[in-house]
């Protein structure tokens, strides 16, 4: 791949307002491949998981990417909100063009189980997990104009590898990002859109107790925890003009990790 293999694109990433974050990485990748970035962040939302956030966190990683030479603006918006998303994607067109590349960053996660889950809750990973992830595609979709080169890339998290006990309404909705990959890809093929979804599986993004570090470290056969820039590469090829016969696909880069 050419170093700047995105240049002249657009990459709308959803879920970067954490510097260590996933999204935070895919989208300095895709800035450091070419790619004019615009992103969204929900910092409400980051202040009430356990990790937290700073509030200028947004600000730093937008300074950070317009400082590699490409254009990048941000969003703070509750995704939510249905209504949002069209407004969402009319800003980034308005702002620097249709996008080329979609990532279906953002996601909701609470624990809970079958004792405990409720409808509230449920519908709360409904919302972002699925609902928005499909719209956000949607759209996307019906705006693009290009003959090819279209890129929808969504971040799944292992569902059929094996069960994620206490997550059951992540499990559930994320679960249904990969049957949603599978089904659009076939539908958006005509329109020169390719759709794949990656599983980082467990990524070091500042969550982890170190209790937990230490259980993890002994699954993964190369000595080490997943990173953020080990998905950011592989979305940034997903993106480039390489992968474009790549469809349909739930990409399972877990550095050999063992359930």
């Amino acid at each position: 791949m050419s170093e700047k293999s995105l240049k002249n694109k657009t990459a709308l990433i959803t879920g970067a307002s954490r510097l260590q974050g996933i999204g935070a990485a895919i989208a300095r990748k895709l800035a450091t491949d070419g790619a004019d970035i615009y992103f969204t962040y929900y910092l409400d939302y980051d202040r009430k998981m356990p990790w937290g956030v700073e509030e200028n966190e947004p600000d730093k990683l937008q300074q950070t990417i317009q400082n590699m030479g490409v254009k990048c603006f941000k969003k703070e918006i509750n995704l939510a909100e249905p209504e949002n998303i069209k407004l969402l994607l009319n800003d980034v067109k308005e702002k620097l063009q249709t996008p080329d590349v979609l990532v279906n960053n953002a996601c909701y996660s609470t624990n809970n189980n079958y004792q405990n889950i409720e409808a509230e809750e449920l519908d709360k990973h409904y919302q972002i997990n699925l609902r928005a992830t499909l719209l956000l595609s949607s759209y996307f979709a019906r705006s693009f104009e290009k003959e090819s080169g279209g890129r929808i890339i969504n971040l799944s998290s292992g569902q059929f590898k094996g069960p994620m006990e206490n997550e059951i309404a992540y499990a559930a909705t994320k679960g249904a990002v990969d049957a949603l990959t599978i089904s659009l890809a076939a539908e958006l093929a005509p329109k020169g859109i390719t759709v794949n979804a990656v599983n980082p599986g467990p990524t070091d993004t500042g969550w982890m107790a170190q209790k937990l570090k230490g259980e993890l470290l002994k699954k993964f056969p190369q000595g080490r925890i997943g990173k953020p820039e080990d998905t950011a590469r592989l979305v940034s090829f997903l993106a480039s003009k390489e992968a474009e016969w790549i469809t349909g696909e739930i990409i399972n880069s877990e550095g050999g990790f063992k359930r």
